[in-house]
């Protein structure tokens, strides 16, 4: 059984590993209005066609150390950090889920997530697309998993998205309509106490981020900051966790 185990965890890190580096092809792609389904992989600096060879999830960066075959030009290090972190995502999901279908849908949902987040970084923005095959994997969830009501995910709908809908009518732009619409999807997915988990957790966090570059001075106060890599964090940590986490914030109030 052990090994076994041993067993899954490396086929299913190698297997994380690849679907991330579609990831890194869906986050380069789908801002530039490029299909993701056709055509072959190119060097976004001389758009050479790469073969086979420069392909290989992480071992092609360090064969080409860091570098194009074909012109030279510097292949960004998020690329291979990218698949790993596809890999190690794959190897949570099977440990907290084990053999279920939990796994493979949580895993699917943690690459739309990486994907959201990524392009929210690169680009302010988050594609409806993502959200739009982000909502019937939410919907799957709730019906396979009837341990959080519809009230209670009804109720996941509205209580972060609609506060959220309503600040950004006061103040405008102080959320992005991107920001909004998956919160009230992942509403759904989460009910809506682990909704207000993994809003904490995303205000956190992005207060941390923007604080280390206030003191960095690499941004001031008026400076926009993509909000949805943090929620998307969020997301993911309160749907492995978010009970247990919750508990813990209790507890240190002795709740």
């Amino acid at each position: 059984m052990k090994g076994i185990m041993i067993i899954s965890y490396v086929y299913l890190f190698v297997v994380g590993v690849c679907v991330a580096s579609f990831i890194n092809v869906v986050v380069y792609r789908v801002p530039l209005h490029i299909s993701v389904a056709k055509g072959r992989s190119f060097c976004p600096s001389c758009h050479h066609s790469l073969k086979a060879l420069d392909l290989i999830p992480v071992f092609s960066y360090l064969l080409l150390r860091g570098k194009c075959r074909y012109c030279q030009a510097a292949i960004s290090v998020r690329y291979p950090i990218v698949e790993l972190i596809g890999g190690l995502l794959a190897v949570l999901c099977f440990h907290h889920y084990g053999f279920d279908w939990m796994t493979i849908l949580s895993f699917v949902i943690f690459m739309i997530l990486l994907s959201i987040a990524l392009i929210d970084f690169d680009t302010m923005t988050i594609p409806n697309g993502l959200l739009l095959f982000l909502l019937p994997l939410a919907i799957v969830i709730a019906v396979l998993n009837p341990q959080i009501d519809w009230i209670s995910r009804s109720i996941g709908f509205f209580i972060v998205s609609l506060p959220m809908y309503l600040l950004d009518y006061i103040i405008p732009d102080c959320f992005g309509g991107g920001d909004i619409k998956m919160m009230a999807v992942c509403g759904i997915m989460l009910g809506w106490i682990n909704t207000l988990v993994a809003m904490f957790i995303g205000i956190m966090t992005c207060g941390i981020a923007a604080s280390v570059l206030l003191l960095q001075k690499k941004a001031d106060r008026k400076m926009h900051i993509a909000f949805g890599p943090y929620l998307a964090f969020g997301v993911g940590a309160a749907l492995l966790y978010g009970e247990p986490l919750l508990r813990s914030y209790l507890a240190l109030f002795g709740l």
